[in-house]
């Protein structure tokens, strides 16, 4: 990670551009591009973004930024095939602790139980709308014709 980072340095100063500029260009803190040159991996929660920003910032200093992206992907390969599995399966048992903790509908899935008063809700819903389905069939379809007598004065003119 330290050669990536150096090599981005080196990059920018060849260019002539300074840290804040670059990190203005690329609408990032400042902080980050410098983490980044010192190999400072441990300053970056997402490994994802920071990959993201090793490819953005080299494409800013028109490097070869599928190189720089494999040296990550090594990088980032001797870095977690070091950890133990024991630590990962310490991490996951964890994880899945505080997923029980969390009662939020958008992070922890659960099923909705159909209730009685769901069955009582739909029930009643059916029957208003057969009532009203019914009122209006009676209403408009259901007439007996009706004679108008005063509608031949009219067309007899008397």
């Amino acid at each position: 990670m330290k050669d990536i980072g150096r090599e981005l340095e080196e990059a920018r100063e060849a260019m002539g551009v300074s840290l804040e500029e670059a990190a203005t260009d690329l609408k990032l803190k400042p902080s980050q591009l410098e983490n980044i040159e010192k190999g400072d991996r441990n300053a970056f929660k997402d490994v994802f973004e920071l990959k993201q920003i090793i490819r953005d910032y080299a494409k800013y200093l028109s490097l070869e930024y599928e190189k720089l992206e494999d040296e990550f992907n090594e990088f980032v390969f001797e870095y977690t095939s070091k950890i133990p599995l024991e630590e990962i399966a310490k991490a996951n048992e964890e994880r899945k602790e505080e997923k029980r903790d969390i009662m939020s509908p958008y992070t922890v899935e659960y099923k909705r139980k159909f209730t009685f008063l769901n069955f009582l809700i739909i029930i009643l819903l059916v029957a208003a709308l057969g009532v009203v389905s019914y009122i209006i069939y009676d209403k408009f379809f259901n007439q007996e014709p009706v004679e108008n007598n005063n509608l031949s004065y009219y067309i007899k003119g008397e």
